[in-house]
This record gives structure tokens, C-alpha cells and sequence, in this order.
């Protein structure tokens, strides 16, 4: 697995990231989303995907837990390596990869059950839990996303009376639950009004020390505020490309690329 060098941290030469993606391409059929990305993204840290639309930001993150399998006529090509496995290897458990990196979608999407079943049921279905710690498991997660003292006495209720915000922040507990090490966000924030947008991105933050996310934003600003790291999407010859890569401080302050510069000016895109 390849090492890349980075100046998240000055004193560090070479770390080596978590996921490692080299020259990966997804296309529908005979439709090129994207191809050509390379791209690093390290521990505990959040790496924010940008670009305009249609340049193969969703399509992208389908492909970190194996979502895009579940496309018809989806073809991926490449290597991703996690730790070191190659995740797009035909033997892979994709119930076991999807319990480590988990996915929360653009429009919050809980179940149409209770509060409380919505956490109950993903730990019931993988058989990871004894009866007298669910409770606790429930109300840990919930407590994790400030969800708790606002449902704790409705936990029987349907997950569908919650506002927008608050079933996003039931959506990213239902992930937590089942302990993933990463956390694959695409516009988690795009559906929600300003105030329920700026709680989801709180507690996207306070969830960076624990654990590692990737995170699709239309919102520069909320890219700039949160993220370490950066990739810039782009089309060109209508297809999908990675046309930089580097920490926020670096693709904000001092993009290499034109386009990068003219995306974040407000000139492109």
C-alpha cells in the first residue's frame, strides 16, 4: 500500500491512510462516471469530497462499502485497499465490510417503525448483542448524536414523527450502533434547515476523534469548517475526475488547480 505525504501534522513524514484508493473508475453500463481517482484517507480524520454535480461524488462513495454492487449493470474497476484488503475482491464479506464503514444518505431515511426499533433492529439482525445490553447500547448511541434527552420518553414512537434533523441524527445513531470505524456522509446536511444543518454538522465534528469520515458537501464553507482533508470532482469530457487533492488549509488558501480556484471563488460550477 502506497504512503502519501501530508502536512496535517508537521513533524510527520509519511502516514499511511486508513483507505487507499488507486485508479478507480465506475461506470453504468456504457456511461463513464468517473475514473482515474487516486486518492488517500487517513484515520480519524474527515475527508470532504466537492465539486459541482454530476461529476461522480455519490458514485464515488458507493464504491467505499460496496453499495455500488447493488446498482444494475454497475462495473467498478480499480483497487481500494482498507487496512490493507483489497475490499473490491470477489471474496469479500460486503455484511461484514458494510458494518465497518457505514452510510448515511442524503435524505434522512428511517425506518417505518419506532424510535426505539430502528436501533434495535440492525443489532438483532447481525446477532452482536445480548438482551441486557440493548437498552444500554440504545441509549449510548442516542446520547452520542444529543438525540437522548429529546426522546427518551418517546422511544416507542414512530421514527416518522421526529423533525428532518432529528431523524438524520436517528439515521448516523443507527450507523453508530453497529460500531463502524468509518463513516461515509453524502450531503448529510443538504435536506435540513439551516439550525437542524448546523446540529448535524456539530456533531459531525464532535465525532471526528472516533471516528474516520468521508463526507459529500455542496457547502464550501461547511467543507472549509470541518474537513482535513479535500478532494475536488470535476467533469471533464464528461466524465468524472479527481482534479486535486490536499488539506483544507491547502485547497482553500492556495488551490494548485484553475478549476479549483474558480470552483471555490464562486467563478465555476
Amino acid at each position: 500500500m502506497l504512503s502519501y505525504h501530508t502536512n496535517t501534522d508537521p513533524d510527520s513524514v509519511e502516514v499511511s491512510p486508513l483507505i487507499d484508493v488507486q485508479q478507480l473508475r465506475l461506470r453504468y453500463g456504457s456511461h463513464m462516471a468517473f475514473e482515474q481517482v487516486s486518492l488517500p484517507i487517513y484515520a480519524g480524520q474527515i475527508t470532504a469530497i466537492v465539486g459541482p454535480s454530476g461529476c461522480g461524488k455519490s458514485s464515488f462513495l458507493s464504491c467505499l462499502n460496496r453499495m455500488s454492487d447493488l446498482v444494475p449493470d454497475c462495473h467498478v474497476d480499480g483497487q481500494i485497499h482498507l487496512a490493507g484488503t483489497d475490499i473490491l475482491h470477489p471474496n469479500t464479506d460486503t455484511l461484514l465490510l458494510r458494518r465497518r464503514v457505514g452510510m448515511i444518505f442524503q435524505r434522512p431515511n428511517p425506518f417505518p417503525l419506532s424510535i426505539w426499533e430502528n436501533l434495535a433492529l440492525p443489532l438483532r439482525e447481525h446477532g452482536n448483542i445480548k438482551r441486557n445490553r440493548l437498552a444500554e447500547t440504545i441509549e449510548t448511541v442516542l446520547r452520542d448524536v444529543g438525540l437522548w434527552s429529546e426522546v427518551k420518553d418517546r422511544l416507542r414512537q414512530s421514527a416518522l414523527t421526529l423533525s428532518g434533523g432529528q431523524q438524520q441524527r436517528l439515521c448516523i445513531a443507527r450507523a453508530l450502533v453497529l460500531q463502524p470505524e468509518i463513516l461515509l456522509l453524502d450531503e448529510p446536511c443538504s435536506a435540513l434547515d439551516p439550525i437542524a444543518s448546523g446540529i448535524v454538522e456539530d456533531l459531525i465534528v464532535r465525532l471526528r476523534p472516533r471516528y474516520t469520515q468521508v463526507v459529500i458537501t455542496h457547502n464550501l464553507a461547511q467543507a472549509s469548517r470541518i474537513a482535513d482533508q479535500v478532494g475536488m470532482f470535476w467533469v471533464q469530457n464528461s466524465v468524472g475526475r479527481l482534479i486535486e487533492f490536499g488539506t483544507a488549509q491547502q485547497i482553500f488558501a492556495s488551490p494548485n488547480h484553475e478549476l479549483t480556484a474558480a470552483y471555490i471563488s464562486g467563478g465555476k460550477g
